[in-house]
């Protein structure tokens, strides 16, 4: 998984890139111009001891050429930043400038501590949900629409896009497109609690044929199970806690208060990123979510060791 920032995979990535190494390379320029005028004056300060007399003399010549050099420093200075403004002025006028012909649209809405993806079509039947994984098709322009369920969040994905807020009764938008395959790390940029460091999503970009074959996988509803432990996985998932928060297509949970677990054993990480998707994480995570995500409302379930593993075997059908 890319973890370069400046590793623009994308337009509107490459645009705020270009703007942060003009900026670097000013910020350096003016710092070594600082440092050499500074190290001048000090060479040539007149060195003096205690028998030196104080120099009460005016300098009109050397305040006449002081003031020289502050204005020329202003005038330089105002320059720079003058330019550094209309630099970014431009940006991000060139960030809004993607064209969106044939643009997939996704809502993503951020909650205390996970990302929903819900993947729009014209055709009811073809709407998606999906929980802290966002699959984009290489080349093809993505209208992301953003909101926030509780408190304020950031959406960011550094090698796509740069930071947008996502504010409580507002609607923002981020326009983006991933111009090669790979897999990127999105992340809430705006501390909104506890586990602000741990709610990222994975953000992978494939081809239009993967797309599609991941979307119509996406759009399937759950199937039956066909072993024992997990037909008995499901009763307990249906017949306890997890379905008054928890959906899964295809069963009676319909919930939205947490993510949709209709493809859950699909996806590489459980907990917004927090560890990686595997019987023995999936199994510690049920058991004790507040043991590895102190503050997320999802409560312990104190289940017998076989209940457990049958829960555990349930999800990991559903692919």
């Amino acid at each position: 998984m890319t973890s370069d920032v400046l590793d623009a995979a994308g337009p509107q990535a490459a645009h705020i890139a270009d703007l942060w190494w003009l900026t670097i390379w000013v910020c350096v320029m003016v710092f070594v111009a600082v440092m050499v005028v500074l190290g001048w004056a000090l060479w040539r300060t007149p060195r003096s001891d205690d028998a030196t007399p104080p120099d009460v003399a005016p300098a009109a010549a050397g305040e006449r050429n002081l003031r020289w050099g502050v204005g020329i420093g202003i005038t330089v200075s105002s320059l720079l930043l003058t330019g550094l403004l209309v630099a970014s002025v431009l940006t991000d006028r060139a960030l809004a400038r993607m064209p969106v012909d044939d643009a997939l649209h996704i809502s993503v809405s951020a909650h205390q501590y996970w990302w929903e993806m819900i993947y729009d079509d014209p055709r009811p039947d073809h709407v998606f949900t999906t929980a802290n994984e966002l699959y984009i098709p290489v080349g093809r322009p993505v209208i992301v629409t953003l909101q926030a369920d509780d408190v304020i969040h950031s959406f960011w994905i550094p090698n796509l896009h740069g930071k947008k807020d996502l504010i409580p009764g507002r609607v923002a938008t981020v326009r983006l497109r991933a111009d090669r395959p790979g897999e990127y790390q999105g992340r809430c940029a705006e501390y909104c609690g506890l586990q602000h460091a741990f709610m990222a999503f994975d953000v992978v970009a494939v081809s239009a044929e993967r797309f599609a074959a991941w979307a119509d996988a996406q759009r399937r509803p759950a199937g039956d199970p066909g072993e024992a432990a997990a037909l008995r996985g499901r009763e307990l998932f249906l017949s306890g806690s997890c379905m008054l928060c928890h959906a899964i297509h295809g069963t009676t949970a319909n919930a939205r208060k947490a993510p949709d677990l209709t493809h859950v054993a699909s996806r590489a990480h459980l907990a917004a990123g927090r560890i990686d998707n595997s019987p023995q994480t999936l199994a510690a995570w049920i058991a004790d979510p507040q043991r590895i995500k102190p503050g997320v409302n999802m409560p312990d379930h104190l289940l017998a060791g076989e209940d457990l593993a049958a829960l555990v075997a349930y999800l990991g059908t559903l692919k």
